[in-house]
């Protein structure tokens, strides 16, 4: 529930915590390393570490903001994780068609469990949802995403630890590449972003390229051939 260095949103907001691992992108993952620190710093919210809790205070907190902002949703959790009831997720679903002025970024890798969820959840229009795609691996969360009921899906291509060729991206509006940092970062290869670049560009989707990665990301930067990409769905709908 705070402003957010990520290049591609403004606010996260997180009425569940915790999380477990389920493929390679999980492998360093920043929100359980946060999650430690947290703890040691004595927040209750993550007491019990990376253990998936729900936390229904949290609901009232989009109420609160009054300007139009992009909101990450659950940056320190997976909303479709197994563990998290429907009920609740509906909840979460019910705040964000409540605020309308907000346009709510909700991305998970457990996208078979979003698919099965989808037909109980109400989708309005400022709900954005995405699926995390690292590697050749897990292409087939494309497929669970492309015909979900939302205004825009998206493809969170990060940590990129794997090729991505002859994606499908029918249906699909946004994709963000970036490649992984902390203290032991998988290198991602120049080829593998360019290919993506170039797909996004005969498919007409928008390509966010987030950063390079590394030990030192800030110095690795986020230019690609001497260009920032920050490409945004051209239907975003936030207010003008």
């Amino acid at each position: 529930m705070a402003n957010s260095s990520i290049e591609w949103t403004e606010l996260t907001w997180n009425p569940t915590t915790g999380c477990d691992k389920v493929s390679a992108g999980c492998k360093f993952c920043y929100a359980e390393v946060m999650s430690r620190r947290l703890k040691a710093m004595g927040l209750e919210k993550y007491s019990e570490g990376f253990k998936i809790r729900t936390h229904e205070n949290a609901l009232a907190v989009p109420y609160g903001w009054k300007q139009p902002a992009m909101v990450f949703v659950n940056s320190m959790s997976d909303l479709f994780h197994e563990a998290v009831p429907l009920d609740f997720i509906q909840k979460v679903f019910k705040v964000m068609n409540e605020c309308p002025h907000l346009t709510f970024q909700v991305l998970t890798k457990r996208s078979r469990r979003l698919a099965e969820a989808a037909p109980h959840l109400p989708w309005s229009r400022n709900i954005w949802m995405g699926v995390s795609v690292e590697d050749e691996r897990v292409k087939s969360r494309i497929d669970d995403l492309r015909n979900l009921p939302a205004a825009i899906r998206f493809l969170s291509c990060e940590p990129l630890v794997g090729p991505l060729p002859e994606m499908d991206l029918t249906g699909i509006h946004w994709v963000i590449v970036g490649g992984e940092s902390g203290t032991r970062p998988r290198p991602m290869d120049k080829a593998w972003v360019l290919d993506i670049r170039d797909q996004c560009h005969r498919a007409d989707v928008s390509f966010f390229f987030k950063q390079w990665g590394g030990r030192n990301k800030k110095a690795a930067g986020r230019e690609l051939d001497g260009v920032l990409h920050d490409g945004f769905p051209e239907d975003a709908l936030l207010p003008a």
